[in-house]
């Protein structure tokens, strides 16, 4: 168990630099962490998460076309000078808490390698500290952040963290999956102790639906692992499989977080996280939801 003073968490790593092929043509000029849910971009959300979570310093790892993802996040003297001048008091407040949310460096990933690859692109960043990792592509919404749910354990126990959430048995093969053991009397309910992690097994032989979901907490001796991993699934470097290496000789925990999740990187879950977030929009839940039960009866009245 490590020091408790070795446990602060700083930083967060945003792997940014996929080329969004899943929703082309749309992404052709547009990076896909800047497709809107409702009226914020997918990574706006992710940062606003770990900034209720405690973290200042966020490292976003961006390919070519991404310069829309430092734009958004930097000042736009142009756009606040105008709000300024037509006294839109409530958008200037808005636009002026997107460049003040979070201290921002960007780490260029030239060659698309894969998630671990994007992740081990960070460590002068990371300088040798523990750090959380986390994929926009996946919203979470709950009460306590998804990310300062892994830093409660993390605090406690002092070993990586990866967040977990059980999915269909047709389903696994789109996921790392891991085999892990439920961790009795540990004062976390849903929390596991991880004896093996396998990156997008066919459902015949995945080890359990336990999937993981793009947030972690890892702690620095993973750059090492990284560094040295062959390619796996997709002739790339895979994050899941580094962790499963460092699972021979540390212990590495899962927990079952609470809250619903999005997974914004298919078009399906994309539609689904605008409409269930914009019906719990203020202003604009009650008219949406007006007009899809409108629309409904239309539709079963034309059956």
């Amino acid at each position: 168990m490590s020091n408790l003073n070795n446990r602060k968490v700083r930083k967060a790593v945003f792997p940014a630099a996929g080329l969004g092929t899943r929703f082309l043509p749309a992404t052709k000029a547009m990076p896909k962490e800047m497709l809107p849910i409702v009226d914020k971009p997918l990574i706006q959300y992710a940062v606003e998460e770990v900034v209720r979570s405690g973290i200042h310093e966020i490292c976003i790892v961006t390919g070519r076309g991404k310069t829309a993802i430092e734009n958004h996040f930097d000042v736009s003297f142009e756009l606040e000078h105008l709000l300024e001048s037509r006294h839109e008091e409530q958008l200037l407040h808005i636009v002026k808490a997107i460049s003040n949310l979070i201290d921002i460096s960007y780490v260029r990933q030239k060659d698309a390698l894969g998630l671990g690859h994007a992740v081990l692109s960070t460590r002068n960043q990371v300088c040798g500290e523990p750090f959380v990792v986390v994929l926009s592509d996946d919203i979470i919404d709950s009460p306590v952040p998804c990310t300062q749910q892994l830093l409660d354990v993390f605090v406690r126990f002092g070993s990586p963290v990866v967040a977990l959430m059980e999915v269909p048995g047709d389903a696994v093969s789109s996921y790392g999956i891991v085999e892990a053991v439920p961790l009795e009397n540990s004062g976390f309910e849903g929390l596991y102790r991880i004896n093996d992690l396998v990156e997008k097994p066919p459902s015949d032989r995945a080890p359990s639906n336990l999937a993981i979901i793009g947030r972690y907490v890892l702690t620095p001796d993973i750059f090492d692992v990284l560094e040295n991993i062959a390619p796996g699934h997709g002739s790339e470097i895979q994050l899941t499989d580094a962790l499963k290496t460092l699972s021979k000789s540390r212990e590495i925990m899962g927990f079952r977080f609470v809250g619903n999740r999005y997974d914004a990187g298919d078009k399906l879950g994309f539609l689904v996280a605008n409409f269930e977030l914009a019906l719990r929009r203020e202003g604009l839940g009650d008219s949406l939801r007006k007009y899809l039960n409108e629309h409904l009866k239309s539709h079963q009245k034309n059956d």
